[in-house]
């Protein structure tokens, strides 16, 4: 089976009413940014932990969930924060991290908690 149209049969005011109301190219690419900042296992994996852990996390604490060095989660959670989808803050010597409100909205989308069990 093909994936394209032998015939053509447009449905002009269907095609351009979605045409008009279509995402913007800058839309799309800020929205496809987002999602690929989840893309990558361990920013998903890190992302789920700060949604299940209702609150702060700092760069230790997240290391020691993914059973990664806090080098490597630091880099992680530096794009997560990035693309918007945590904040950080200081607190003495430590960086504490949280889901932003666009970071739990993309992970309830793409993780609902019922599967990160």
């Amino acid at each position: 089976m093909s994936d394209h149209c032998d015939l053509l049969c447009l449905d002009l005011p269907k095609a351009e009413g979605l045409r008009q109301g279509r995402l913007s190219e800058d839309a799309a690419v800020a929205t496809a940014g987002l999602a690929k900042a989840l893309a990558d296992p361990t920013r998903l994996m890190l992302a789920v932990a700060l949604r299940d852990a209702e609150g702060e996390l700092c760069v230790c604490d997240l290391a020691w969930v993914a059973e990664r060095s806090e080098k490597l989660v630091s880099h992680h959670v530096r794009q997560l924060r990035v693309a918007g989808l945590v904040r950080s803050r200081r607190d003495g010597k430590m960086v504490m991290y949280r889901l932003t409100e666009t970071g739990a909205q993309l992970l309830a989308a793409l993780a609902p908690s019922e599967v990160s069990a």
